[in-house]
Parts: structure tokens; C-alpha cells; sequence
């Protein structure tokens, strides 16, 4: 046995249930304690932080799942880098993983835990040493040193907690853990723009103050109390511009494309099998809202180290110039109620929307190649289910031809119309930005379809194998 096959097999896990079906109120009760202890956890502030320079970078804790300063400051972000990285090597030839076969994707997987768990150790030094998450800068350098080997340890614990909660999600409960993370960070966001009666400096508001509350429906009476037809204006338009994301989000979510199929052994009888017209659902978005969330969050580690090679921040924390300011979305609407707006402001935004629309078909395509979703793996499942296509051969090559002729258009047009529905949501300035919004919406809708087709499987055992199960 090589080494690496050693390392492989005694990478830390959580191991899978014994049984072959997992009972309903199973999944429930284990995905509802893993999300409290998430929780609960996003509440434990970090043992000797002294600056907490990552604070304002609200719409990357977002995307990772994080709350930075407290022991889930690195949130989902190793684990999804680490993806990142393995789907750019896989797709560019570098690594090859044969993910139709048990031992490759045990090998694919067990060397993206190696890789999160690297991530892990890389980017808790990174936030510690380059002054993101920082001891008291009043503590004598011996101690300083010592308090920033325990900023990274208690991070570093953090992170391996989330790998491992994210396990136990995959195995014991419904979904991912990593969208389970990102909808509670996403709730959390939009409950708090919606209704914290809080102000900025975290006293509650008053209507004979002059200071706004956090919440956008407190700021629609607060508008109309004092006569200031501005803030109404902007707090409306935030609130309308989270309003149609959710909808388009609900209603793109709910596209199929449905191709007839029959069971080759009983003539007259068929089904549909559907694909979804944004057939990567959000993994693509996931990605390279990650991966810009990376590129601004180094980029103001460069900064504070004195090398703003990517671009500087103002006061703040707002990208300022250079390429981490053209990777971030302005905020049209804002700009347009407030009178700011300015014609680059235009082009601005056409940069950001290529961007992302851009990467989220890169992403699509890598993700459908290294996740079993090729029209190959789809033709596979739909011949060991007995069905096949009417009229035609019952061969997985005529049917994967087939497949691919809808597989292929629809990871790019899917891809496209989510990067579209992300970018230009995060340019209306949505609450929770619109990539956060978007997300929420998919996996709430993916989750919701999870649980029905297991509690379906539940009361009518007779359809877990026509769902493919055991």
C-alpha cells in the first residue's frame, strides 16, 4: 500500500449509518442539530482578538457562512477553495480522476479533504499573520506572538469542526452542509436588514434620534415620521429589488426540461425524466462568489501588509481601486436615489456582470464533468432503471447521445441565466446582496424537494426504487 493510499484511508470522518435507509425523523432531528450547533457556535468570539480588521466584509461572511471574530471566522471558504481548486485541475488535464468507479471517487474525495483541511491551516495564518484577525496590539511581542498561535489554533479548530459538521449533513441529514451553512448565514442577513430595530453603533433606535435603524421597514416608517421622501425611496427600492430577486429566483428554480422515456419491457407505459433548466443549480454561483470572495479578502490582506498589488480599500473597508474595485458590484439603485450616479458607473457594472456570468458557466461545465451529471453518468442511471427512449435502440451510446444534445445546453444557458440573475441582483443592491439571496432561494427550494421525496419514499416504500434507492 502506498503512502498516499495510507494517508487516504485514515483522513479523520464521520462515518456513514449502518443502516441502508435512514428514517425521515432521523435526517430531520441530525440536520437540526448540526444548524443550532452552527449557530451556536457563530456566537463564540475568538479567545484574544484584539482587531477584527475582516468585519465589514459582510457579503463574503455571507458567502461562507462565516462571522468573523468569532471561532466560524473561516466558515465554508477552505472547503469550497478547496473545490475550486481540484475542479481547475481535473478540468485543465492536470489531475485525472475516473469519478464512474467507487475507488476514484473515494480518491477525488479524500484529496478535497486534504486539500480543505490545508486550506484550513493556510487561511487561519493568513487572517492572523497579515492582520485580519489580530491580538491587542498593546501586548508585549512575546505574548503577541503566543496570542497569535492561539488566534490560529482556535481557527484552525473552527474550521476543522465545519468539515466535519459538513459530513455529517451529507450523511446523516438532508443536502449539503455547506448549503445548509450559507441558507442560515443568508436567513440570519435578511431577518436583520429586514427587522433589526438596531442601529449602526448597536443602540436601539429612537424617531427623535438622528441615526437610521438597521432594519430597511423601520427605515420605511422612519422615512414617513421625519418627511424624507430619499431614505423611503432607497429602503423601498432595497426592499422591492429583494422581493423580485426572490421571485425570479422561485420561478427559474421551477424551468424543466422533460424527456419522454418508456419502459422497455412494458409498452404503453412512461414517464418524464426531468432536467432542470439551471442544471448545476447554485454550485456555480457558490464558486465564483467564492472565488471573488477570496480575491477582495487577499487583497485587503496585501493591502494591510503594504503591498496593494490588487487594490486598496477606503475607511470603510470598500474597494477603492485597482482590480478588487471592478470585481465588486456598484450600487446603482443607491447611487441613482442618493444623486451619485456616474456614467463609468455603467461600465462598471457591465464588468462585473461578465465576470460572474462568465465564471458561472466555467464553473457549470467543470462541476457537470466532476460530479456524475455528464450525459454519460445520466445515461448510465437511466438504463440500470429499465427506462429508454421511444423509438430508439436500448443502448447507452444512442441514449447518451441523446442526452447530451439537452445536458450541454443546458449547463451553459443555466450557468449564464444564474450568473444574470446573481450579478444583476447584487447591482439592484438586494438585501443580503443578491448572490446571497439567490443561493438562499435554490437551496431552500433543493431542501424543500429533498424532504418530499423522502418522506414520498417514507410513507411509500414501493418508490425508493424507482428514485434509486435501495
Amino acid at each position: 500500500m502506498s503512502l498516499g493510499t495510507t494517508i487516504l484511508n485514515n483522513l479523520p470522518e464521520v462515518k456513514g449509518p449502518i443502516q441502508k435507509k435512514l428514517a425521515f425523523k432521523d435526517k430531520l432531528m441530525w440536520t437540526l442539530i448540526i444548524l443550532v450547533a452552527f449557530y451556536l457556535l457563530s456566537r463564540i468570539p475568538l479567545y484574544g482578538l484584539g482587531q477584527n480588521g475582516l468585519q465589514n466584509f459582510e457579503s463574503m461572511a455571507v458567502i461562507f457562512g462565516a462571522t468573523f471574530g468569532s471561532i466560524m471566522s473561516l466558515g465554508i471558504g477552505p472547503i469550497v477553495t478547496a473545490s475550486i481548486v481540484l475542479q481547475l485541475l481535473n478540468g485543465s488535464g492536470l489531475m485525472k480522476f475516473d469519478l464512474t468507479t467507487a475507488d476514484g471517487k473515494k480518491t477525488f474525495q479524500g484529496l478535497q479533504k486534504i486539500m480543505a483541511i490545508f486550506f484550513i491551516i493556510f487561511e487561519a495564518s493568513i487572517y492572523v499573520f497579515m492582520g485580519g484577525l489580530a491580538p491587542a496590539a498593546t501586548l508585549a511581542p512575546g505574548a503577541f506572538r503566543a496570542m497569535e498561535i492561539v488566534l490560529i489554533s482556535q481557527l484552525i479548530l473552527g474550521g476543522l469542526m465545519v468539515l466535519l459538521m459538513d459530513e455529517v449533513i451529507n450523511k446523516w441529514g438532508f443536502g449539503s452542509g455547506i448549503s445548509l451553512f450559507i441558507l442560515a448565514g443568508v436567513a440570519h442577513t435578511l431577518f436583520t436588514g429586514l427587522f433589526s430595530p438596531l442601529t449602526s453603533t448597536g443602540s436601539i433606535f429612537s424617531f427623535a434620534d438622528g441615526e437610521a435603524p438597521i432594519g430597511k421597514i423601520w427605515v420605511l416608517l422612519v422615512s414617513v415620521f421625519r418627511g424624507q421622501l430619499e431614505g423611503f425611496g432607497m429602503a423601498f427600492g432595497i426592499i422591492l429589488a429583494t422581493l423580485v430577486v426572490f421571485a425570479f429566483s422561485t420561478y427559474a428554480q421551477a424551468m424543466k426540461v422533460e424527456i419522454p422515456l418508456s419502459f422497455g419491457r412494458i409498452r404503453g407505459h412512461g414517464i418524464r425524466w426531468p432536467l432542470a433548466f439551471l442544471y448545476t443549480s447554485n454550485i456555480p454561483v457558490i464558486l465564483i462568489a467564492a472565488l471573488n470572495a477570496n480575491i477582495q479578502l487577499f487583497a485587503r490582506l496585501l493591502e494591510k501588509s503594504g503591498h496593494a498589488w490588487l487594490g486598496t480599500f477606503s475607511g470603510q473597508g470598500a474597494p477603492a481601486s485597482g482590480v478588487i474595485l471592478w470585481l465588486t458590484s456598484p450600487q446603482l439603485l443607491t447611487d441613482l436615489f442618493a444623486g451619485s450616479f456616474q456614467w463609468i458607473s455603467l461600465a462598471h457594472a457591465l464588468t462585473y456582470i461578465t465576470f460572474i456570468v462568465v465564471g458561472s458557466i466555467i464553473f457549470s461545465v467543470f462541476w457537470v464533468q466532476t460530479s456524475g451529471m455528464n450525459a454519460e453518468s445520466q445515461a448510465k442511471n437511466i438504463m440500470a432503471s429499465g427506462l429508454q427512449v421511444p423509438g430508439f435502440r436500448r443502448d447507452p451510446r444512442v441514449l447518451e447521445r441523446i442526452l447530451e444534445r439537452y445536458i450541454f445546453p443546458l449547463t451553459i444557458m443555466g450557468g449564464a441565466l444564474i450568473g444574470v440573475l446573481a450579478s444583476v441582483a447584487d447591482i439592484l443592491g438586494a438585501l443580503s446582496r443578491g448572490t446571497g439571496i439567490l443561493l438562499a432561494v435554490m437551496i431552500a427550494y433543493k431542501l424543500y424537494e429533498q424532504i418530499a421525496k423522502q418522506h414520498m419514499m417514507d410513507m411509500y416504500p414501493a418508490m425508493r426504487k424507482f428514485f434509486g434507492g435501495e
